[in-house]
């Protein structure tokens, strides 16, 4: 028999997060980001559930040409462009939309017009650093960069781009989204072209954005697997969850007051205790600084994780669950435990957590 721990993708839940991101902004264009092998759901899925998508945008060049191989037809956008001057012969074999980013990047691009390499107008997306201080130009050179594009034939339509840095904090920042749009109004003024602005949070909270604009393009990532960027709880948010995790129990053991748990015994047992023990662990993704009262369910009931989290194995208490035997089924998350509240109580964020979705566990894809 198989290890019992089982990841679940949910192929109609990604199809609704899609709709529900269109439907927050009905005039705009979506591209469904699908980097990191699709946030640990898999390109194949991605290509299946996003279908609906007007593009699929990842940084993975490798996986632009496998999602050509799956049958993508539509346009596909490499979020960081290319890294080398040799990745543009796949950039045009394979039409794709790049994302120009810095200096370097135009210089490779004249380069390769010089030489001949530039056979059909490529789509590019110019992007602007408007305070995230990461990828882009400074507003100052904007048009400077934009202008360079426009003079080489081989570069076709220009896209407007920006990427916001707090779209997920609804109090004042240093650096708010009205004051990237502000930078950027200024940095692009009078330069045609379509604009592309919005991520998850962007979309979910401030859709006056998009809402005016016809030919702006928002990028959903999180959202569209059933998590949000915020604190909060994505049911709230119309989203369903695109990835269960479940498990079973393997092993039962009965400890007396006072007994430890686990490596390091972290945990005491202030009582005499029934614990269970869930064949899941950090190699297969669930996180290892997850806290004592992680919320778990077995049997479909709460109850939490006590000790430290191992390779293979995690412990839960069976308080709660006076029936709990070998074999009874354990949720790490899913439809009926969201993601977004283990992150928190492992500290960090529902992304990680589906990225980190190790090869060794088995996938089942519900169609």
């Amino acid at each position: 028999m198989p290890r019992p721990l089982v990841a679940t993708i949910h192929i109609p839940a990604m199809r609704h997060n899609l709709a529900r991101a269109k439907a927050l902004v009905p005039t705009a264009k979506v591209w469904a980001v699908v980097k990191a092998y699709a946030y640990g759901h898999g390109l194949a899925q991605a290509v299946q559930g996003f279908a609906a998508a007007d593009g699929l945008a990842l940084i993975e060049l490798e996986g632009a040409m496998r999602l050509r191989e799956l049958g993508w037809e539509k346009p596909i956008l490499l979020l960081e462009g290319f890294f080398e001057a040799a990745d543009l012969h796949q950039v045009v074999q394979q039409k794709l939309e790049i994302v120009v980013h810095c200096e370097q990047q135009i210089v490779w691009l004249e380069q390769a017009q010089q030489a001949g390499c530039l056979l059909s107008p490529l789509k590019v997306h110019l992007k602007m650093n408007s305070g995230m201080n990461r990828l882009g130009f400074m507003p100052a050179v904007f048009a400077q960069a934009h202008a360079r594009l426009r003079a080489l034939p081989g570069v076709g339509a220009i896209v407007l781009m920006t990427h916001f840095a707090n779209a997920d904090k609804t109090s004042e920042t240093v650096l708010t989204v009205a004051e990237q749009m502000r930078r950027f109004a200024i940095g692009s003024a009078g330069l045609p072209g379509e604009c592309s602005f919005s991520n998850s949070s962007a979309t979910l909270n401030h859709t006056q954005i998009n809402i005016h604009a016809e030919d702006n393009w928002v990028r959903p990532g999180i959202m569209l697997y059933g998590g949000v960027p915020f604190p909060g709880n994505a049911a709230q948010a119309g989203l369903l969850p695109a990835m269960s995790l479940r498990s079973e129990l393997i092993s039962i053991q009965e400890i007396a007051a006072g007994e430890a748990v686990g490596y390091s015994s972290r945990f005491i047992a202030p009582q005499p205790m029934r614990i269970g023990i869930v064949a899941c662990g950090y190699a297969d993704g669930y996180p290892r600084h997850a806290t004592v009262g992680t919320p778990i369910l077995v049997e479909g009931i709460r109850t939490g994780l006590i000790g430290q989290v191992s390779m293979d194995m995690i412990t839960v208490d069976l308080t709660p669950i006076p029936t709990a035997a070998v074999g009874s089924p354990v949720t790490l998350w899913g439809e009926d435990l969201s993601i977004d509240e283990v992150a928190h109580f492992a500290g960090t964020i529902s992304y990680e957590l589906m990225c980190a979705l190790a090869p060794r566990v088995r996938l089942v894809v519900v169609a």
